[in-house]
């Protein structure tokens, strides 16, 4: 049986992460990014571990994760997203400036991407994961 992820939920509070988060223009990626999965999860977001904020969450083989989330990385903006869907080969062809791999898509400014795409990723995204885990919260 696999381990138990090192990374869970945490107390500590999103909008004091992101505040912190030094470079100006990150902390701007990131506060619109929280805005928009807020809307397409319906749910606030969770710190999960010192530097993810997560949406929901499902129970993986190795544990519970968020269904979706994000971290203003100091290189890149990471997004923790399924793309195992059949229209998100669609969707990241027309996204614009990033990398892929491992549930993670990596975005240097979130001006390089276009934005309308990564919302309508990103709603089905989580629209897949809740079928797929449908007792995820």
């Amino acid at each position: 049986m696999p381990a138990e992820p090192k990374t869970r939920p945490t107390d500590m509070a999103v909008a004091d992460f992101i505040a912190a988060v030094e470079n100006p223009r990150r902390r701007a990626d990131a506060e619109t990014v929280q805005a928009m999965l807020g809307e397409v999860t319906g749910m606030e977001p969770v710190m999960w571990g010192p530097s993810i904020v997560g949406y929901r969450r499902y129970r993986g083989p190795s544990g519970d994760w968020p269904i979706i989330g994000f971290s203003p990385r100091k290189a890149q903006l990471v997004f923790y997203i399924m793309t195992g869907f059949a229209e998100s080969g669609d969707l990241l062809a027309r996204l614009g400036k990033h990398k892929a791999g491992g549930g993670c898509l990596y975005v240097n400014r979130l001006e390089d991407v276009d934005q309308t795409v990564l919302r309508e990723l990103a709603a089905r995204s989580v629209a897949w994961m809740r079928a797929q885990h449908p007792f995820a919260d």
